[in-house]
Formats: structure tokens, sequence, C-alpha cells
């Protein structure tokens, strides 16, 4: 048909690559739609997200595309003018299938790992290249994927060859003249697909928001298009004025006196039940620590047995939560008290943010020290443990105790390297110590030294019904609480054990199966990414509790602070959680999926930032009957907190410079 209308062997050829392309693309959100799907989403349902994919997808083909048409508006430049061409064009199709099907493999990796398209958050780990670089080739079979991934391509070029050489014989003899027309029609018609709309604006990653339904909009986008569209969300954004006109809303919910004077600096006096005997305390920020595969919510593989022994005899929180996924996170939201609500970078990277206000200042008369088996390089770590005055720093290479991984020593290693450090003390310390062994690659997280613990075996049915991905993790996860074994075992031959707070908080959680354990909700929303254990523990100086009430991992320091017999400043969103005129149990949480959202005692509430899609789920069985008036009261007060808490957080990350 087309040869009817004496087409030219470009065109024609572009065609082709058009459909190939088009091919590519679609099989991809094919196979995405199938690996990840919701039970409630059918391929009807997700039709228009289809429809609306193709229009992605053409407008990236078309960017692919174009740069063949255009060059053909010079005869001598076409594919078909030489071989030499020929060879030029083919290899320059190869290395854009190449980056197309990098993108795509990533993007995969994405929606398994965190259920949402790549974005421009993946330049967080491209900022600290080598140690990424080096934690995925320990991890995965990085030789063989990189093999598959040029094999295709190579593949992929010969079909372009064959394409090329299949326009030749279908049009070999027609005396096909050059028009220039044609490649103006084929160009403009590139372009009106690089649009993407019949009308201004073009076509944006905005527009996939329309379907209120965040699968929808995310199996739409291609990972090209998300993550070059959120690129340049990657800078900060703060917007005073809202921040302002929501400060009324926080005031009442964080309890200030002064609900007008926009400040949220405030002089906190110590409690009556302080402590007077200067405790040391011992911050352990810990690695991937679910909640939901430890003994303390009632697995039953009891991967933390000597944890969940722990838990009671402190104070043990068992509902917190924190505001991100991600490592370097957590420790810019528990040392300044802000959640880190930029979506796209970590405020860890960003200069303007990095200098904040931190509690542990006011900790008069006390040594500080911060551990890390690893480079604190990593996520600018450095960056943020700057803010804490005459902090001595324990990281790196260390003489003599080998790294186990990319990470570092081991956490045992590290623990009992700060037990050395705490015994030599002569007046009270502060000491922050971050693992980082129940991290991948699961399967070198110990030392060889380490033959006093035992791997143990369970069959992969198990192991997926109650939360773990394989047998490896779940040892690392029992590896942790080994090492926290050995630590306190050697802490109690000390003279300082008897005067110390040793606080456990994860750093976050890790997406998995929680039905065994949790109401839906903890599966279905991804609580299980923010939901870690929060302890305090001193025997000798706590009364054992077992705290239900939701609380959030920027409340740690100001509830240390808050047992020192001592005054501090709080320039801040964190609690209290031990002051007994508390008032409001909530976590605010946010992540790169564009949903924000706040947990309270019953309900969890997510707003799209994008769609302003709201969802309101039960917490728990008690909560799903409630009438609707209540149900619809409180989505109103927690959407009104939400939005006044996300905009509060962006300002004071800008904001909360140190003094």
């Amino acid at each position: 048909m087309l040869r009817k209308y004496r087409i030219p062997k470009t065109i024609l050829w572009v065609i082709n690559l058009l459909l190939i392309f088009l091919l590519i693309f679609t099989l991809y959100r094919l196979v995405t739609f199938l690996a990840f799907r919701p039970k409630n989403i059918s391929f009807g349902n997700a039709f228009p997200a289809f429809w609306m994919g193709l229009r992605y997808d053409l407008r990236w083909i078309s960017f692919v595309l174009l740069p063949i048409v255009l060059f053909s508006l010079t005869p001598r430049l076409s594919p078909f003018y030489s071989s030499r061409n020929k060879k030029w064009w083919t290899w320059y199709l190869a290395i854009v299938t190449f980056i197309i099907f990098f993108f795509f493999a990533a993007g995969f990796g994405s929606f398994s790992y965190n259920k949402t398209p790549l974005d421009a958050g993946a330049m967080n780990f491209a900022e600290d290249f080598k140690i990424s670089w080096r934690m995925i080739s320990q991890t995965y079979p990085l030789f063989w994927m990189l093999l598959g991934l040029i094999v295709a391509v190579l593949f992929f070029r010969w079909m372009y060859h064959r394409s090329h050489w299949q326009v030749i014989n279908r049009t070999e003899g027609l005396g096909i003249p050059y028009r220039r027309k044609h490649f103006v029609i084929a160009a403009l018609v590139l372009l009106f697909f690089s649009w993407g709309n019949f009308s201004w604006p073009p076509l944006s990653r905005n527009d996939c928001f329309q379907f209120n339904n965040s699968f929808k909009s995310y199996l739409s986008l291609n990972p090209l298009q998300n993550f070059f569209a959120t690129l340049r969300l990657r800078k900060p954004d703060f917007n005073e004025r809202k921040a302002r006109d929501a400060y009324p809303v926080m005031a009442e919910w964080m309890q200030f006196n002064d609900r007008n004077s926009f400040t949220f600096r405030r002089e906190i006096g110590p409690r009556s039940s302080s402590l007077e005997s200067k405790p040391n305390i011992v911050l352990v920020q810990c690695e991937s620590y679910s909640m939901y595969k430890s003994s303390m919510s009632g697995n039953p593989l009891n991967a933390t047995p000597y944890f969940d022994s722990l838990s009671r005899q402190g104070i043990f929180f068992e509902r917190c939560f924190t505001p991100h996924f991600s490592t370097a996170r957590a420790l810019f939201a528990i040392l300044s008290g802000i959640p880190d609500a930029q979506l796209f970078k970590f405020s860890s990277r960003n200069p303007e943010a990095v200098k904040q206000h931190t509690i542990i200042d006011n900790f008069a008369d006390y040594s500080k020290h911060y551990f890390l088996g690893g480079d604190p390089e990593f996520g600018n770590f450095q960056g943020v443990l700057n803010n804490i005055n005459d902090l001595q720093v324990h990281a790196g290479k260390r003489p003599g105790t080998p790294d186990v991984n990319v990470w570092g020593i081991s956490d045992k290693a590290l623990f009992l390297e700060a037990n050395e450090v705490f015994r030599k003390q002569a007046k009270p310390f502060f000491a922050y110590i971050q693992t980082s062994g129940n991290h991948r690659p699961f399967d070198k997280t110990m030392a060889s030294t380490d033959t006093d613990f035992i791997r143990v075996s369970v069959e992969t049915e198990t192991l997926k019904k109650y939360g773990f991905e394989s047998v490896d993790e779940f040892n690392a996860f029992r590896y942790f609480d080994y090492c926290v074994q050995q630590f306190l075992a050697a802490a109690q031959k000390e003279s300082y054990f008897s005067n110390t707070i040793f606080v456990f908080v994860g750093d976050h959680g890790v997406a998995g199966n929680a039905e065994a354990i949790y109401p839906p909700v903890w599966t279905e929303q991804r609580l299980t990414d923010e939901h870690v254990p929060l302890l305090f523990y001193a025997p000798q100086l706590l009364t054992a509790q077992r705290r239900k009430e939701v609380v959030s991992q920027i409340d740690v320091l100001p509830t240390i602070a808050g047992m020192l017999h001592q005054s501090y400043v709080n320039t801040t969103l964190g609690r209290d959680l031990l002051d007994p005129v508390k008032k409001y149990n909530f976590a605010f949480i946010t992540n790169t999926a564009d949903v924000v959202g706040m947990v309270s005692d019953d309900f969890y509430y997510t707003r799209n930032i994008n769609s302003s899609e709201e969802q309101l789920t039960p917490m728990h069985t008690g909560a799903s009957r409630f009438s609707k008036m209540q149900q619809d009261s409180a989505k109103k007060k927690l959407s009104e907190f939400t939005g006044a808490f996300f905009e509060t957080a962006k300002y004071l990350i800008m904001k909360n410079e140190k003094e």
C-alpha cells in the first residue's frame, strides 16, 4: 500500500522502526501490568492507562526517529545513501535501544522494589555511584544481566539491519524520486506525536493523574517520561505563604500556646520525671528494621527473640513510623526533627538544606560520638553530622578490622568498637550508632569469625508468607539481633551501663507481605515501608511500658531530651512522647510516589499531590465500624493537617538553619 504512493525508502524505514519501538514500549507496559497490577484492576479497567501510555510512548519514539528524518532532508545523510550511512544509523539506533532497555530495566526494578515507576530520585544513588555500583555488583549477577542486555541490543540492531534490507527489496527498481515534502510531512507528524496533545499545553507528566488512581497513573508513564519530567523537581520547593497560612492548624496539633506568631522555636524545661543522673545516651539507627518482620510484631518466624526480650524491659512503641523510605532521609529526620519532604532529592545532599539546628547541641557537658561501619560520605551523612558541635566521628577503614561488604565492617564489630570507646569515657556521652548490616547484599553481612552465629533454613513458601524474600534476608535480620545481644552483653560488664539509656529505632521498613501479621492496610498501602520498632531501654532508669499509640521517628530526640534534667530548644516538629500533656497521636509520611499522608491511631489518610486523589483506610477492624459521619470527620481533619504538615516541613527544611 505504501509503495503505491511512492514513499521514499527512508520514510518507509522510519515507519517500520516506529512499529518496532512501539512494540517494545507496549510489551514493557504489558509486562508491568501483569507483574504488579492490584487485585481490583482488570485489563479493561486499565485500558485508558494503556491508551494514554501510547501517547507518552509515541512522544519518546518520535524523539528517537526525528533525527533520521531531519538529517535525511539532506540526501547524502540518508541511511540509504551509502553503506557507511546505514552502519552509522543502525549503530545510533542500537545505542538508543541500549538506553531505552536500561531505563526499562531500572523502571521494572523500581516497580518491583517500590511499586512506583523510575523517577529522578534514582539520582540520589547515582551521586554515590561508586558505593551504589559496588552494592549492586555484590548483590546481583551483574555480569549476566549486562550480557543479556547487550545480546538483546545486538539482536535489535540485527532487526534494524533486516528492516533496512527489506525496504530496499520492496522498493528496488521502482525509481522513487527524492521529494523534500515527504520528509517535511514526516517531521511534522513526529513533532505532533512529540507534542502529544491536540491543543496547548503539550502532554505532560501531570496529565496521567487524571485517573485518580495511582497504579493507572504510573502504568501509563514510561520510565523515560517519569525520570526526565521529575528531574526539575529535585530543586528545593517551599512556599512561605502557604506555611504561614497553615500555622494555626499546626499550632493546634502541636499544642503551641501561641497560635499566631509563626515560630516553631520553643525552650522546654525539664519534666518532673526527668533524670538528674546525667545518663549517657546511645542512639542506634537500625538499618531496614521492619516491625512486621520482627518478633515484637508476633511474627512466628521469631527472627529477633533477643530484641523482643529487651522490648519487654523498656519503653517500647510498637507503632512508630518513619516519614520516608531511605537511610539518608532517616538520619536527616532524626537529627533535625523534620520529615525530609523534598520528594526527589535527599535534603542531606542539598547544600541549601543541609545546615540544620539539632537538639543534640543542647546536651551540655556531653561528649558526642558517631559510629558507622563504612563511608559517611554516602548520602552525604557527613554533611548532616557537621551540624553537631564537637562530634567525634568513628567511620571508614579500620586497621585490623576487614570490611565484610560495601557497607564496611560488620555490625558486631561496630558495636564492640563503640563499647571500647564508651568504657573509656570520663564524662557523660551521647553516641549515635548507625548500623548497615541488614541490607543487600544479605549474604555478606557478617565476618567469617562469627562462628557462633548459626544460620537456619526456612522453606521459601513460609518465608514469603511472613514477609521475607529469601533465606539470606531472614538470616541477615537474625544476625542483627545477634549483634545487639553481643553489644549489650559487653556493655553490661562496664560501669557506664547502669546509667545509660539505649535507644533503638529503625531507619525505615521494607515492603513485603505483612498480611499474616497486620491488617491489609499495611501491605496494600505500603505502611510496611515506614513501620519500625522504637525502644528506650535502661532497665535501671526506666519503668517498662508497651505503648500502642502512633508516633514518629522525628519524635526521638525530643523524647531523649525530655528524659534529661536540663532545658533544651526545639525548633521543629518532633514532640516529647513521654510528656504527660501530649495529645494527638500521628505520624506524617511522604514518599517519591507523589503521595503524602498521615497515620493516626484509627486511620491512614493519603493524598496524591498531583491528582488530589484521597483515601482513608482503617488501621484496625474497630475503625472500619465507625459511622460514615465519624469517618468523614476524621478524613476532613487528617486532610487539613496533612496539607499543613507538608507545607510546613518543606518550609522548615530550608529555614531551620543552625544558629
